[in-house]
């Protein structure tokens, strides 16, 4: 092969690709993703100065921060966003670590049934399972209170689920434990055994091993869950939403909607409120980089060995603790959301009709939910769609080049991590009301839809990225000894290649488009609602009856869907034979 002439030296990349051609694709993506997740951020701290209106030139000023930091309900919410945040990790954080080893390095009889319910509990709208503890926990007419409230020396012990521990309560019951223990299981599972054998011949017990050997082992995994957790501190917002607003209790999340929904609507305030997630994010960055690269930590190595802890006399009270939590995560609140929809007046019994199809019919004719539904559709269908044929050729030039810039690349794909949704939904109000030429697509299904691919971009790159890892290059080497070119071998080689990783992907981009509403609820109008915003406007109106419905087809859309896709997707690509 005849070498390059000198001044056309090339980068080595897996194709034929000129230098020019790779570092323009890196300048497309760099500058797309750069615009699309920076610049709304950008935007956010700007105009947080600017106390003139979105149409109006830019007046700028300290008034925004001193109206927003002067007001003491700010103070308060910040407090209340703090509180929240220590308390429920505090519980959830612990017990997802025990969830976790019981299922990935103990005998715990049904650990694989465990971990796939633990994935159902995820996949589920934190919408359904808030909703199913209201249904529950409702002062004067949840079930549980009816049924205590019917034994004659605990009739006056009523759990609120409106309360400071009701949103504790429900906030264990979505996500706070179910995301812990996805993320921890696999790390819990690759860890070599040798270390814990090491501890037992030395005389120390299952408990003592697990506190003193695994969990020091585990520590980068449990830091960057934890840190990712204390960020959710500042994106949690339908359950304060739901549960807080009716009593007065607002978080920062909650707080940046009431202004931004304000008339007219605060949003300078909003935006230096949204702020502060900005200097937080200066902060967790380097210190999640700086926690883990401070140690080595080595769990696989070539003399890998795997063995699983004999629980003893604690395999069936583990088994029976995981089961009951499982029961509280998914069972519960499931059955709840679908029995409310068909029951005239859910918990009560005692009627002459209890059970009845009335408010299904009544739904399925119902304008409004079908076109939420219809939207919902859309959304989530385009960003199940767009997220895997993008973030795939993001992961595919951070592996597999040696283009400058793919360092920068990867640590933006990182960001959107750390950016709660309500900012991120902040962030692309003012791009696009504040800029001309984007104004006209505010209250579109585009809009939605680019702010529900922004979610999500770091799991899927980061899922990606390990795929390609382990891919070998055999394959597209052969395909580019035969003449292919970079966009042929791709969507030739690495497509089929990586298609069943990219069906999980779309699946999960298609539930985060379908369940969330903090990321769009400052985005949408009434003709563009999805059905999570429809049920946050039916359970604040007390349209409970409704309100079940509308969670019951985002259900069956999610949960369907990934049922299907599982069947499908083990059929995509490539196959053993």
């Amino acid at each position: 092969m005849n070498e390059p002439a000198a001044g056309t030296s090339r980068i080595a990349l897996p194709f034929d690709l000129q230098i020019n051609r790779g570092l323009f694709l890196m300048i497309v993506l760099l500058g797309t993703l750069g615009f699309y997740i920076l610049y709304p951020l950008i935007l956010i701290l700007i105009n947080s100065f600017n106390v003139a209106s979105i149409a109006d030139d830019p007046v700028y000023s300290f008034a925004p921060w001193r109206a927003a930091f002067g007001d003491p309900e700010l103070w308060v919410s910040l407090w209340n966003t703090i509180k929240v945040a220590v308390i429920y990790q505090s519980i959830a954080f612990p017990v997802a670590i025990l969830i976790s080893w019981l299922i990935a390095r103990t005998d715990m009889r049904f650990a694989k049934g465990f971990e796939f319910m633990f994935w159902v509990s995820f996949l589920l709208p934190s919408l359904a399972t808030t909703f199913g503890w209201i249904m529950l926990l409702d002062p004067s007419s949840g079930l549980i209170n009816r049924w205590i409230h019917g034994i004659p020396f605990l009739k006056d012990v009523t759990f609120n689920i409106y309360s400071f521990w009701g949103i504790i309560w429900a906030h264990l019951m979505a996500n706070g434990i179910s995301i812990k223990v996805m993320l921890l299981t696999p790390a819990f599972r690759r860890m070599d055994s040798t270390l814990e054998e090491a501890s037992r011949m030395m005389g120390g017990n299952t408990w003592t091993t697990m506190l003193r050997i695994t969990m020091p082992v585990m520590t980068p995994a449990l830091v960057v869950v934890f840190l990712l957790s204390l960020i959710r501190m500042f994106s949690t917002f339908e359950t304060e939403l739901l549960l807080g607003a009716p009593w007065g209790f607002y978080v920062y999340s909650t707080k940046i909607v009431d202004m931004a929904k304000q008339d007219p609507p605060l949003l300078n305030q909003a935006a230096a409120l949204g702020s502060i997630t900005l200097i937080f994010l200066a902060i967790f960055i380097p210190l999640q980089r700086w926690l883990i690269n401070r140690r080595q930590f080595t769990t696989v190595t070539g003399q890998f060995k795997a063995k699983l802890v004999d629980l003893e006399g604690w395999r069936i009270p583990g088994t029976i603790f995981v089961f009951f939590v499982v029961c509280l995560l998914v069972i519960i609140p499931t059955l709840s959301v679908i029995g409310s929809s068909f029951m005239v007046h859910f918990g009560f019994f005692d009627l002459p009709q209890v059970w009845t199809l009335e408010y299904w019919y009544l739904a399925l004719n119902d304008s409004g939910l079908l076109l939420a539904f219809k939207n919902t559709l859309i959304v989530a269908g385009m960003a199940a769609i767009i997220g895997p044929l993008v973030f795939s050729l993001v992961a595919y030039v951070i592996v597999r080049t040696q283009l400058p810039g793919r360092g920068l690349l990867d640590s933006i794909c990182w960001i959107p991590s750390a950016i709660p949704g309500i900012l991120a939904g902040l962030g692309l109000l003012w791009m696009f009301l504040g800029t001309p030429f984007f104004r006209p697509f505010y209250g579109s299904l585009f809009l939605l839809t680019l702010a529900t691919v922004l979610g999500g971009i770091t799991i899927s790159t980061q899922v990606l990225k390990s795929n390609f890892i382990q891919l070998g290059k055999e394959l597209e080497e052969a395909s580019r000894m035969s003449g292919a070119g970079f966009w042929k071998t791709y969507f030739k080689i690495v497509i089929p290649l990586m298609a069943q990783t990219m069906v999980l992907i779309g699946v999960l981009k298609f539930m985060f488009a379908a369940q969330h509403t903090s990321s769009i609820i400052l985005l949408a109008t009434s003709h563009t609602w999805t059905l999570s915003l429809l049920t946050l406007e039916q359970i604040g109106y007390g349209y409970y009856e409704q309100a079940s419905i509308t969670i019951s087809l985002i259900i069956i859309l999610t949960l369907g869907l990934a049922i299907v896709a599982r069947s499908f997707g083990l059929k995509v690509g490539i196959q053993a034979s």
